[in-house]
């Protein structure tokens, strides 16, 4: 594949363990890669081998230096191809009569904020050139509320919505924008924090990039506004 006829793919939370699965699966399919993290070591470790990928610290949370290193790393790049959001998190609230202002601001910004950093920094490009995909990561746990979980469903929640609501706005300008819903990902963090539990029925980060590498391809261009399910291997 030529240089012109690469893909390039701009991944956040690169450097996680999701992240890294998806920048694995998009370097066998010969894209070049932008690779966004707050960890710029974690970044370096993972990827510094990597030829000519696009390596980003920045802290999503801040939209100046969201906007500001974005635009560095476009200037470089050219044209994208797809943005996948993978950064996010989870965290174990309280009781929602008991949510702290610090867990909910956390969380709100985590899951949904840094999607509005992220969009309004790249999809005036995807506009521009006229075409692209974005593929952003729900959680099957944001379809019901659970006990202790008000803040993390309602911030995942309010990310579908954000990808539902960035579909309408932008199909008719080229752009498809979908999302999964994972149910829990197996990852060492999870395993360490859920030890007793059976992994064997999580999702595997490398199948779950597999779902977000074909929704940023060109054979998911009449799939529109999905909320996509991918819920483990039993």
């Amino acid at each position: 594949m030529s240089v012109q006829q690469r893909e390039t793919v701009l991944i956040t939370g690169a450097a996680g363990a999701l992240g890294t699965a998806v920048a694995s699966a998009f370097r066998q399919r010969g894209a070049r890669l932008v690779l966004l993290d707050r960890d710029a070591g974690a970044l370096q470790r993972r990827f510094g081998t990597v030829d000519d990928a696009v390596l980003v610290e920045v802290d999503l949370l801040d939209r100046t230096q969201v906007a500001a290193r974005m635009a560095d790393a476009l200037a470089r790049v050219g044209r994208v191809h797809a943005l996948c959001h993978i950064a996010g998190g989870f965290r174990m609230g309280e009781k929602v009569h008991e949510t702290s202002a610090t867990t909910w601001d956390f969380l709100m910004g985590l899951n949904a904020g840094s999607l509005l950093n992220i969009a309004a920094a790249v999809v005036p490009h995807l506009v521009a050139q006229g075409g692209g995909k974005v593929v952003t990561v729900g959680a099957a746990g944001a379809l019901k509320g659970g006990a202790d979980m008000g803040a993390y469903a309602a911030s995942k929640s309010a990310l579908i919505r954000l990808t539902e609501a960035m579909s309408a706005e932008l199909r008719d300008q080229g752009i498809n924008v979908n999302c999964v819903l994972p149910s829990i990902i197996d990852t060492p963090d999870n395993r360490a924090a859920m030890p007793d539990a059976d992994a064997a029925r999580w999702v595997d980060p490398a199948a779950l990039a597999d779902v977000i590498a074909f929704l940023a391809s060109d054979a998911a261009r009449a799939i529109h506004g999905a909320a996509v399910p991918v819920t483990g291997r039993v």
